[in-house]
């Protein structure tokens, strides 16, 4: 390479060299909570503009999104309920609740046998009789020693639990008679096969 190209070529490789050494980390910024002389309310984090609202918070569905109607517990579920749903709350049931309130819902799951403390029955009358808003509320912010369930368990997926919740209330509670006439007929057959009586009061734990 001569000089006549060197020369040239060096200087352009400083100046790129120059270039790179932007000063951008050492531009103007605020602390989180810093004051500002340039706003007239003197803070540098500023408020939301009037009227929005922040990505995935828009509610629009007061009983879907909060479980309440006009302010109130909702006690209709916002979706119809069938075997699906059933299902899908049985799952997250077990996944996130199982743990204190136990496989059928009598609050002895097994970080309560370690020493935590025990949750209420969902088979007590109380919680019985208990809107189903209510649950979604519990679920959602959390009450006494429970953590709320908000960042871990989506709206639907709370409504599905509670179904299951539902469900659970009913089988350990039930009547034969509870049973569509069909079914029942079938299920006696069956226990008597397996030499178990039924009778018509309660089956439940």
């Amino acid at each position: 390479m001569n000089a006549r190209t060197f020369f040239p070529l060096l200087a352009l490789t400083a100046l790129c060299l120059a270039g790179c050494d932007n000063n951008m980390r050492h531009q103007a910024r605020y602390d989180p909570l810093e004051a500002s002389p340039f706003f007239k309310d003197g803070r540098s984090a500023r408020p939301l503009v009037e009227g929005t609202v922040a990505r995935g918070d828009l509610r629009e569905d007061e009983h879907l999104e909060t479980g309440k109607i006009a302010g109130a517990h909702a006690v209709e579920f916002p979706f119809p309920v069938d075997e699906s749903v059933l299902r899908r709350g049985q799952e997250r049931y077990q996944i996130y609740c199982s743990v204190c309130h136990d496989g059928l819902g009598y609050g002895r799951g097994m970080v309560v046998r370690r020493g935590f403390k025990q949750p209420p029955s969902f088979h007590e009358e109380r919680l019985k009789q208990a809107p189903a808003g209510y649950f979604f509320d519990v679920i959602t912010h959390g009450f006494g020693a429970m953590y709320d369930y908000a960042a871990q368990i989506n709206v639907h997926d709370r409504w599905a639990i509670i179904a299951y919740i539902r469900a659970l209330q009913l089988s350990q509670n039930a009547l034969i008679a509870d049973i569509p006439l069909q079914e029942r007929e079938k299920l006696q057959a069956e226990m008597k096969n397996t030499g178990f009586s039924v009778a018509g009061g309660s089956h439940g734990a």
